[in-house]
Parts: structure tokens; sequence; C-alpha cells
């Protein structure tokens, strides 16, 4: 499978491993592709796993529409439903990182059936995060979601010449993959367009249906955090065992930045891997 529809909207998809395995969706967050996630989807690929690893709303070139209430969570996790409906049906074992988390969570809690397991990377349940919202130390780690409400401005800096890089490499990137994700964003209809796609999941967030998704999740839950995200606090992420009514799991990495399927690719595979071959029934 290399893309899929919904409402006539196309999303670009790369697979790895068998065509009959267990499906796994990858899912990216902000602002990156699909392409952040080869280490680790050739790692649970090799496992035997069927990965789906979409470029989601907003980054496909073929799924930007231009209203932001078409960037609410409720659709977002639609869109994963509509790649796992693509492939077979699922139910699946889903992965998110940064945004992406969030699109996995709201996909466990909004449509249960679809989930096997869940593994949320950096990134807590959205009604975790909006409690640590609460705290000084969480509103100043998330500065710039008020920035990014402001219309055009970022896009219109982060697409200027070496701005994407610099702001990559504050958050702990290495210049290396700073460089990777903006050609990865320019090759899908140019930097500005991708980078404005991945900021209209921010403008959206005042316009969600379920306002901070107060929706606890059933499936077998994992999450993974890492002590260096200057980001996300420790406090958000110690919340969400609270949305957890499964079994779950808690782990930290330590010297590790925002990018922990970068930085600890192996690593990450390793638990993932252990959490999805485990005997939940």
């Amino acid at each position: 499978m290399d893309s899929f529809t919904r409402d006539g909207l196309r999303f670009d998809v790369t697979e790895h491993g068998p065509p009959d395995g267990t499906p796994v969706l990858l899912l990216h967050g902000f602002p990156q592709t699909a392409a952040s996630w080869e280490p680790v989807a050739r790692r649970l690929a090799d496992a035997g796993y069927r990965v789906l690893a979409p470029d989601q709303r907003g980054y496909s070139p073929g799924a930007r529409p231009a209203r932001r209430r078409a960037y609410r969570v409720e659709e977002l996790a639609a869109d994963a439903v509509a790649l796992v409906d693509a492939a077979g049906g699922g139910p699946v074992h889903v992965v998110g990182h940064d945004w992406g988390a969030i699109v996995a969570w709201a996909l466990a809690a909004l449509h249960p059936e679809r989930v096997r397991t869940v593994t949320g990377v950096s990134v807590p349940h959205p009604a975790a995060f909006l409690r640590a919202m609460r705290s000084s130390r969480q509103v100043a780690l998330s500065w710039y979601t008020y920035l990014f409400q402001l219309p055009g401005l970022p896009e219109r800096f982060l697409s200027r010449p070496g701005a994407f890089v610099r702001a990559m490499r504050r958050t702990g990137q290495t210049p290396e993959r700073a460089r990777r994700d903006e050609a990865a964003l320019a090759s899908r209809g140019g930097l500005r367009a991708a980078v404005a796609g991945g900021v209209n999941w921010y403008r959206a967030t005042p316009l969600w249906e379920h306002p901070g998704l107060p929706i606890p999740v059933e499936a077998p839950a994992l999450m993974v955090w890492s002590d260096g995200d200057t980001a996300v606090s420790r406090a958000a992420v110690e919340g969400n065992a609270a949305w957890m009514r499964g079994p779950y799991r808690f782990e930290v990495f330590s010297g590790v930045s925002h990018w922990i399927p970068d930085e600890a690719p192996d690593r990450l595979a390793d638990l993932v891997l252990e959490h999805v071959a485990e005997r939940w029934d």
C-alpha cells in the first residue's frame, strides 16, 4: 500500500514488512513525516509485522484542506480509521510520537474496536496534558502553541533559510536530522505548505468536538517519555495513568531529547515489540 483515501483526500503511506503480518500503525508528529520512523519501522518489519506509516493530514500534498476545522483531532483519528479499513479492518497496534501520540490516544479512545494496543511516545493522553497545563512549568514549555495560533506567521518564519534547522536544534534535534526533516517536508509540496499543514493541528485545538478528549483508553497502553524533553513535563506524562483503564506501562529514557524515535530507535522498538507481543487476554 502506498496511499489511501478519505473524503476526497489522498494520504501517502510508507509500508514495511510482510503484507500478511499483524498491522502496526506508526503516526509521526510535528514537524516530521513518516520518514522519521524508518529505523523503528525496519525493526518491527524484521519481526514480522506489517508496518504502515502515513504522512498525515496536512503533510501529504493530497490531503491539505484549507479550513482549520478540518484538522480537529476527531478528523485526524478518522483518517487513521480509514487507513485501518484500507489495510483490512484491524484491529491494529498503534504507535504515535508527539502529535502522532495525540492521534494514537484519540484513536484508542474514540474507536476502541480498532485498536489492539496503543503506545504514546513523548506526549500523553490529551486530558492528562490539559490538566498539566494548569501548572506554570507546562505552560512555559508550551509557549510555542500560543504563537502557532497566529495566522501565517509560524509558516513564514520556519520556511525562511536556516530557520527550520535552527528551531529543531533548539529542541535537541541534530543538524543532520533537522536537515532531513526539512528536506522531507520540502519534498511534499514545499516547506511552507507542509509546515502550515502541521501548524493547523495546533490551530484546530479550540475547535475539538470533545475538548480535552476526556475519554479513557481501554486498550493495553505503553507510555514512553524522555527526561531531556523540552516540550512535555514529567508531571504531564505522570498524569497519563489516570486515563488508562487497561494494563498500563510507563517507561522513561534518560539523557534523550524529545526526538525519541530518532535518538533511541532500537530501545523504543524493543519496548514496542514487547508491548505488542504480550498476551493481554
